[in-house]
C-alpha cells in the first residue's frame, strides 16, 4: 500500500490502537478484537515479546489488507528496519531519533516520532516526519493540540498517552488528526474479555466521528 494511502486512511479512521501485551499471543488476541471493533490501524510495540514476530504473523492473517500494521516503541532505525521487513506499514517512536525518520522515508514508511514541545514538533517537521505523535498526552491535554497548532496550523499531531473515552472528543476538536489509545483500550485484555476491547473501540470510533461532525 502506497505511504499516501497508509496516512490517509489512519487520518480517515482518527484511532490508533496501541497495542502492548505480555505475550506474542495475547497481542494477537487483541490485535484481531480492535479489528473487529472498527479500528484501521494497529501499533504493536516493540516491548511485546517477540514484537516482529506477531508483526509478520498479523501480516499473514490480514494479508488483504484489512488492518493497517504499524510498529510502536521504535527507539533506533535498526529497529525500524526490522519492523518494515516483518510487514510493517508504519513506524511511531516515543522521541525523534533522525537516523529513523531517515530511514522510513528512503523505503517510503510513515513515520511518526514522538515530541512533547513546540521545538520537538518543528525539528520533527524539518526531518521529514508524517505525523507527530504527542507524547505523553496526559501531562499537558487537549490544549497543547491548540497551543502548538497556534503558530503551526499546519502540523500533523496525534496525541498517545492519557486519551480516553472521557476527553477523546476533546482531542479531536482541538485538532488532532487521530488518537493513540492504548490501556484505554485494551484493558479487557488483563481478564481475558477480549469482547470489551471490540465494544470499546466501537465506543471511541463513535465518539471520534461525533467530534469531526462538531467541528
Amino acid at each position: 500500500m502506497d505511504k499516501e494511502q497508509v496516512l490517509s486512511r489512519i487520518v480517515e479512521g482518527g484511532l490508533v490502537a496501541v497495542v502492548r501485551a505480555e505475550s506474542s499471543e495475547q497481542a494477537l488476541k487483541i490485535a484481531d478484537a480492535c479489528m473487529k471493533g472498527g479500528v484501521a490501524a494497529i501499533e504493536i510495540t516493540f516491548t511485546v515479546p517477540g514484537a516482529a514476530e506477531v508483526i509478520k504473523e498479523l501480516a499473514k492473517v490480514y494479508s488483504n489488507g484489512e488492518i493497517l500494521l504499524g510498529a510502536g516503541t521504535v527507539m533506533d532505525a535498526e529497529t525500524a528496519r526490522t519492523a518494515i521487513l516483518a510487514g510493517a506499514q508504519y513506524v511511531v517512536s516515543p522521541y525523534l531519533n533522525l537516523d529513523t525518520v531517515k530511514l522510513c522515508n528512503r523505503y517510503r514508511v510513515p513515520c511518526m516520532p514522538g515530541a512533547m514541545t513546540i521545538k520537538e514538533v518543528v525539528e520533527a517537521m524539518e526531518a521529514g516526519a508524517d505525523i507527530i505523535k504527542i507524547f505523553p498526552g496526559e501531562l499537558f491535554g487537549p490544549q497543547i493540540i491548540k497551543a502548538i497548532l497556534g503558530p503551526i496550523p499546519y502540523a500533523k499531531l496525534m496525541p498517545t498517552g492519557g486519551v480516553s473515552l472521557d476527553n477523546v472528543e476533546e482531542w479531536i476538536k482541538a485538532g488532532a488528526v487521530a488518537v493513540g489509545v492504548g490501556s484505554a483500550l485494551t484493558k479487557g485484555a488483563k481478564s481475558g474479555d477480549y469482547e470489551a476491547i471490540t465494544r470499546t473501540a466501537q465506543e471511541f470510533i463513535a465518539k471520534i466521528r461525533a467530534a469531526r461532525g462538531k467541528m
